[in-house]
């Protein structure tokens, strides 16, 4: 099975040149994100990324923090386009479920991924909600939970075996730190992985030998030595 890699990011120019990269599938956003490449609008900066993204998947999230407006800003952001999935955050800012959120709008048949998830009991109570007719997918926040000294690959394992039998219900390897997390996402049978520009790059020059890397090292090292001048 292939792990589908997408690209998180917000910025225009980077999803205009991955858009056209085989080796993306599709790409995740984030108010976090499009706050750093500098959007005014949420809505007309995201209509201007549909503009040259137009059949890969995209993410857009929500930021509302009550249901009721949880849910209006969902359907509006649904209506922007076929390849658009609303991300929903897994609880609110006060720590309260998403759960009839999840449920209404899965049951309407809108794309959505669930974010900010960290333990297999939030994936399972978020799979109860999930209309299984519906594509969702489920992102679990494998690097942030390793900054913490804690290992994602259990909770992963569990929520790939849970929802192996759907087609519909992807798990997402989110938060990626490192290019060997594809490896360790493919290894697994991850459905999809999102990564940073820098990592994707990065993946773009796997299968390089040991006995090159070592040289590379080296010479830089030289490089950087004879630049500084140093002598001893």
């Amino acid at each position: 099975m292939k792990t589908k890699i997408f690209c998180d990011i917000a910025d225009y120019n980077t999803i205009k040149f991955f858009n056209n990269k085989p080796l993306v599938d599709g790409f995740t956003t984030n108010p976090s994100l499009m706050r750093l490449a500098g959007a005014k609008s949420y809505k007309d900066y995201s209509l201007k990324i549909l503009n040259i993204c137009k059949k890969k998947p995209i993410s857009f999230e929500v930021f509302a923090d009550n249901y009721k407006n949880m849910l209006k800003q969902a359907y509006e952001i649904n209506s922007w386009g076929k390849n658009v999935y609303v991300k929903i955050p897994v609880v609110n800012s006060k720590g309260i479920f998403s759960g009839p959120v999840i449920k209404e709008l899965s049951d309407k048949g809108i794309k959505l991924n669930i974010t900010a998830v960290y333990t297999f009991d939030q994936t399972k109570k978020i799979y109860k909600r999930l209309n299984k007719k519906t594509k969702s997918i489920i992102s679990i926040f494998a690097g942030r939970m390793a900054d913490k000294g804690k290992d994602p690959l259990p909770i992963f394992k569990k929520s790939i075996s849970l929802t192996r039998k759907n087609k519909n219900i992807e798990i997402l390897w989110a938060s990626t730190r490192e290019a060997y997390n594809y490896t360790q996402a493919r290894q697994i049978n991850c459905d999809i992985i999102t990564m940073p520009p820098k990592v994707i790059n990065q993946i773009n020059r796997f299968g390089k030998s040991f006995k090159s890397m070592t040289l590379d090292t080296v010479k830089g090292f030289l490089k950087d030595s004879k630049k500084s001048r140093f002598s001893i």
